[in-house]
């Protein structure tokens, strides 16, 4: 094979490295905060209302990360793959609901009243994340 059919399959290496370092840090994250250094918080001794204050201070600055990481990942998978990868591959679509439920987060936040919606949103972000986690990179072919 020559090498210009060769470098074609090959995704670019950036693109690749930049999205397992988004992942890495936006679903360990939302997932590091939730189910360790809260809980670990609380064990400790520290106050419940401490615990909650500092999880009220720190999840909206995650969601926002984690939705700023989405977005740079959409841009990898949509060079990667194509536009149309966005709505066909279920990659891109669980990167645009996390987009959104960034988003929503953001705006029920917004709103005080509304704390069941910020934390399905943060939860269903996270669990978006996961299911992320287990498919195949951008570029690559599925197996």
């Amino acid at each position: 094979m020559s090498r210009s059919v060769i470098s074609e399959r090959q995704p670019p290496r950036a693109g690749t490295i930049s999205w397992q370092l988004a992942q890495t840090f936006w679903v360990g994250g939302l997932w590091l905060l939730h189910f360790v250094v809260l809980p670990a918080l609380g064990k400790i001794g520290l106050a419940p209302l401490l615990v909650e204050e500092i999880g009220s201070s720190l999840r909206p600055l995650l969601v926002g990360f984690a939705a700023f990481c989405a977005v740079l990942q959409l841009v990898v998978l949509m060079l990667a793959e194509g536009f149309r990868s966005l709505w066909r591959d279920m990659r891109g679509q669980l990167l645009i609901a996390v987009v959104l439920l960034g988003v929503s987060h953001g705006v029920a936040g917004a709103d005080g009243g509304a704390l069941y919606w910020s934390s399905f949103s943060y939860l269903a972000m996270a669990l978006c994340g996961l299911v992320l986690v287990l498919q195949p990179l951008p570029g690559h072919a599925r197996r």
